[in-house]
């Protein structure tokens, strides 16, 4: 009876291991295909699909602001931005700011950069993020969607409010007897007015925003892409490092050695002056030896 019950419990932990085993490799299989989280190993076409399927997404009665940051890496700044332009132009979006660093001319690689601040259609937004992503290597992106329904309703509500009072001033002066009462609905209608002017501007600046996504734009040239895939090991790590150091040594004396060839004259011209003292110093203590010598045998 002993024996029956130890066989019959093994069998019932052998199984119940098996199930855990089967489990868990379920759970890791849909870990694998569901991982999509930004530090996942992200291809452009995932994230352009990713993209649209927010863009679907986004409810059409709704006023939703839509920016984003994004930091990109080019090896060739005049073509990414030669292409950029002629997509801008296309989507019927405009650059709002663009300034363009051409880096340092002492250097054998003038490392240039690019930030600038696009507004694009909201219809075309995602779309001009998936042709950036194409065209140059994505550092990284930072999106943000604020939805200003409910004030730019409260800043409509108030504009036409303030448009039945006009009409209804302008109808009260028409009737106005008394010079008096034509001076205070004036005044009334000088006040209404101005507030009108200011809610009606607060909505064109809603409308624009709305209408025209952002997207401020960072770009650096660069000679190799900043490797933005999984996460490296610790192997992976060391051997990067002692790579990138070696290169960065022969860097070092390449600079060096253009510096030098560079400088030269100068350095010459400054080597110039310690030798010339050093030479009159030399001569001044031999002539004074030789006096006194002279002055000895005297």
């Amino acid at each position: 009876m002993k024996k029956f019950n130890a066989q019959k419990i093994f069998i019932c932990m052998f199984v119940f291991l098996i199930a855990f085993a089967l489990a868990g490799c379920g759970e890791g299989m849909e870990s694998v295909a569901d991982n999509k989280t930004p530090g996942g190993n992200y291809t452009n076409e995932e994230i352009a699909n990713d993209s649209e399927t927010t863009s679907s997404d986004l409810p059409e009665d709704r006023k939703l602001i839509q920016k984003v940051n994004m930091s990109v890496e080019t090896e060739d700044l005049d073509k990414l931005l030669s292409n950029l332009d002629k997509r801008i132009s296309e989507l019927g979006g405009y650059v709002e700011t663009s300034n363009i660093e051409n880096g340092s001319a002492y250097s054998n690689h003038r490392f240039r950069s690019a930030t600038m601040t696009i507004r694009i259609p909201a219809k075309s937004f995602n779309s001009f993020i998936n042709k950036v992503s194409e065209l140059s290597n994505v550092v990284s992106s930072k999106k943000t969607v604020e939805d200003i329904t409910l004030n730019y309703v409260a800043t409509e509500g108030r504009m036409k409010a303030l448009q039945a009072e006009e009409a209804r001033l302008l109808q009260f002066m028409a009737k106005a007897e008394t010079m008096n009462d034509l001076l205070t609905v004036e005044k009334r209608l000088t006040e209404v007015r101005a507030e009108l002017e200011t809610v009606t501007s607060a909505l064109r600046v809603y409308d624009n925003q709305v209408n025209y996504s952002t997207i401020n734009l960072t770009i650096n040239e660069v000679k190799e892409y900043t490797d933005v895939t999984e996460p490296e090991t610790v192997w992976q790590r060391i051997s990067t490092g002692f790579v990138n150091s070696v290169k960065n040594i022969v860097n070092f004396f390449k600079e060096l050695f253009i510096f030098l060839v560079v400088a030269s004259p100068y350095l010459i011209l400054l080597a110039i002056v310690p030798v010339t003292i050093i030479i009159i110093i030399k001569l001044n203590n031999r002539k004074r030896i030789k006096a006194n010598k002279n002055n000895k045998k005297e």
